[in-house]
C-alpha cells in the first residue's frame, strides 16, 4: 500500500478506515441503500484499497461474516422463540405489569436499567436484548412513552454490564490478564458503573426521546407485543422462564471461577449448560412448556408460534453479519495493530493509557470484545513494569474504553438500529452517543479513584 501525503504506513490505514466508514454512513443514510449491501461493498473497498490480495479480502469478507453470525444468528433465533412465547402467553404483559406496578411509571426508565444490568451481567449484550425486547415493546405499548424513553436505559444497562461488571466475560478477560482481584473489581465495577449507566441511561433518555420520535417496528410489535390472553402464565414461572439463561450462565461462570482448571465432571458439566447458546436452548425449550403447552396452546399452536416469529429476524441477522464483514476486513488490513502501535508509543499514565488503547481497538474493529483482549495484551507488559498501579482500576479502564462510540463495524450498531426501528443517522445520535457518555463518565471516575486508592 502506497502512503498517502508522505504519511506513515498506520496513519494511512487508518485514513483510509475513516473514508470506508464515512462511504458506508453515506450511501446508506444519504442514498438509502440497502444496509447489507453497502457494509459488504464498503469491506472490499477497504481491504483493496489498504494492498490485500483480492482472494485474501474475499476470505476476511467470509470469515468476518460466518464468525459473526456463528454465534449471534443461533441466539437470535432461540432468543425470538423465547420471546414469541412470553408474548402469546402474555407472559411479557406479567412482567411489564408488575414493573410498572412496584415501581411506577415515573420512575419505569431507571426501574429497567437496574432489571437489565442483573440479565447483562452473566449474559452477552446481544442475548439480552432479545431476552428484554418483548418487555420493552410491552412497556412501550402500555404506558405509551417514548420508545427511546424506556428502550435507551434497557440497552445501557445491559452495555455497562458488558464493559464493567465481573463476572461477565468481557471483564473477566482483562481480570485474568492483569491478575486483579475479581472481589475488589466488582466493588469498583459498581462504584463506577452505576453512576455511569444512569447517566447514559435514564438522564440521556429524557433528553433524547424528545428529539429523536421512534415506533416499535410493526413486524416485530406484532410478533413480540402484549396479547389478549385471558389464562396468563403467572409471575413466578414467567420470572424463572426469562432468567434460565441467565441462571445457566451464572452456574456456569460460578464454575469457571471455582475451578478454573475446569477438569472435574461436574465443572464441565456446567460449562456446558452456561454456555449461551446451550443456556438459551435450555430456555427456549423450557419456553414452549412453561408458557405454551401448560397454558393450553396445541402442538400445532406452539409450533405457528415458532415458525412465524423467525421471518422478520432474518433482515436483522443479515445486516449484522454484514457488519461482522466489515469488521474482519478491518482487523485483517491492519487497522487494529496499527491504532495498538500508535498508542503504545505514547508516554501516559497508565489508567489514561489503558482506556486509549482499548478505546482505539474498540474504534477501529467495532468489537469491545476484541478491544479488551488485544487492549489486555499490550497494557500487561507495561503494567508488568509500573509497580504500585491499582489493576483492578487498569480493569475498569480498559472496559471503560471498550464501550466507546458503537458505530457502524460494530454488531451491537446495528441490532439496536434494528429493533429500536431507527434510521442509521438517529442511531448515530442515539446508541452511539449513550455509549461514549458511558465509556467517558467511566472513564473519568476511573482516573478520578485512581488519586484516592
Amino acid at each position: 500500500m502506497t502512503s498517502l501525503f508522505g504519511l506513515s504506513h498506520n496513519v494511512t490505514l487508518l485514513v483510509w478506515a475513516l473514508v470506508a466508514i464515512v462511504l458506508l454512513i453515506v450511501f446508506i443514510a444519504k442514498f438509502k441503500w440497502n444496509p447489507f449491501v453497502v457494509l459488504l461493498m464498503t469491506a472490499v473497498f477497504l481491504g483493496l484499497i489498504v494492498g490485500m490480495q483480492p482472494a485474501d479480502v474475499a476470505k476476511s469478507v467470509q470469515t468476518g461474516f460466518g464468525n459473526t453470525l456463528g454465534t449471534i444468528a443461533i441466539v437470535i433465533g432461540l432468543g425470538t422463540i423465547l420471546g414469541k412465547m412470553l408474548a402469546e402467553s402474555g407472559g411479557a404483559e406479567q412482567i411489564a405489569n408488575t414493573i410498572i406496578d412496584k415501581f411506577g411509571e415515573r420512575r419505569i426508565a431507571y426501574s429497567i436499567l437496574f432489571v437489565a444490568i442483573i440479565i447483562g451481567i452473566p449474559v452477552f449484550f446481544e442475548v439480552g436484548v432479545i431476552l428484554l425486547i418483548p418487555i420493552l415493546y410491552t412497556l412501550v405499548k402500555k404506558t405509551r412513552k417514548p420508545m427511546l424513553a424506556i428502550g435507551i436505559p434497557l440497552i445501557t444497562g445491559l452495555s455497562v454490564a458488558h464493559g464493567l461488571i465481573p463476572p461477565h466475560p468481557a471483564p473477566m478477560i482483562a481480570i485474568e490478564a492483569y491478575h486483579a482481584d475479581i472481589g475488589k473489581t466488582i466493588l469498583l465495577s459498581l462504584l463506577v458503573g452505576i453512576p455511569s449507566a444512569i447517566l447514559a441511561g435514564p438522564l440521556f433518555a429524557k433528553f433524547i426521546s424528545k428529539r429523536i420520535e421512534v415506533e416499535p417496528p410493526a413486524d416485530l410489535m406484532e410478533q413480540f407485543a402484549t396479547k389478549d390472553v385471558k389464562r396468563p402464565p403467572g409471575f413466578g414461572i414467567t420470572l424463572l422462564t426469562i432468567l434460565m439463561p441467565v441462571i445457566l450462565m451464572l452456574i456456569g461462570s460460578a464454575a469457571s471461577i471455582i475451578d478454573p482448571e475446569g477438569t472435574s465432571g461436574f465443572t464441565m458439566f456446567c460449562k456446558f449448560i452456561g454456555n449461551e447458546i446451550i443456556a438459551l436452548l435450555i430456555a427456549a425449550i423450557f419456553a414452549i412448556f412453561s408458557l405454551g403447552f401448560a397454558r393450553g396452546f396445541s402442538k400445532e399452536q406452539v409450533n405457528k408460534f415458532t415458525m412465524e416469529c423467525l421471518a422478520p429476524t432474518a433482515s436483522i441477522i443479515l445486516i449484522i453479519g454484514g457488519g461482522g464483514a466489515f469488521k474482519g476486513v478491518l482487523i485483517d488490513s491492519g487497522v487494529g495493530k496499527a491504532i495498538a502501535a500508535i498508542a503504545t508509543n505514547a508516554h501516559l499514565n497508565l489508567i489514561v493509557f489503558a482506556f486509549l488503547v482499548a478505546a482505539l481497538i474498540r474504534l477501529a474493529t467495532g468489537s469491545s470484545s476484541v478491544a479488551m483482549t488485544t487492549a489486555a495484551g499490550i497494557v500487561t507488559p507495561v503494567l508488568a513494569v509500573t509497580p504500585g498501579a491499582n489493576v483492578e482500576l487498569v480493569v475498569l479502564a480498559t472496559g471503560a474504553g471498550s464501550l466507546i462510540a458503537s458505530h457502524v463495524n460494530d454488531a451491537g450498531f446495528w441490532l439496536v438500529k434494528e429493533f429500536l426501528n431507527m434510521s442509521v443517522p438517529q442511531t448515530l445520535k442515539s446508541w452511539t452517543v449513550l455509549e461514549t457518555i458511558l465509556s467517558l463518565s467511566a472513564f473519568v471516575i476511573t482516573l478520578a479513584l485512581s488519586f484516592v486508592l
